[in-house]
Order: structure tokens, then sequence, then C-alpha cells
């Protein structure tokens, strides 16, 4: 009967997979953990500034896509 050894081994894997993952869960939770103050980020002028300008191109696309219809 080989369904015997094989049943075994394969439970004897699995026992030793679920123990190592415990092992390392328990690892990782006894870390220190340390934190960071966020900084808040300053863009500046240059980045905030308006970058759409209507142009005659921008008037052309409208007017070509059929967006004329949604001015009221």
């Amino acid at each position: 009967m080989n369904s015997g050894p094989s049943k075994l081994d394969r439970r004897r894997f699995l026992r030793v997979i679920g123990t190592a993952s415990g092992a390392v869960g328990a690892g990782v939770a006894l870390l220190p953990t340390t934190t960071v103050e966020a900084e808040a980020y300053n863009p500046g002028n240059e980045e905030t500034k308006a970058r759409y300008r209507l142009t005659d191109d921008v008037k052309a696309f409208y007017r070509t896509n059929g967006y004329e219809t949604l001015k009221k």
C-alpha cells in the first residue's frame, strides 16, 4: 500500500509549512515600529498657476466635436 506513506508525508509537509508560517508571523509582530512625521509639500507659484488657455485651437476642437451645443 503506497497511499499510507505518501499521506503521512503530505501531512507532515503541511504541518511544517503551517508551523513555519506561524513563526514568521510571530517574528514580524515582534519587529519594532517607527513613525515618521509627514511633511506637507509646497508646490510653489510655478506649479499652481493656471495652464488652461482658451485659444483658437481649443475653440476649433470644441466646435468640431459638437461641444457648441452644450453652451446656453
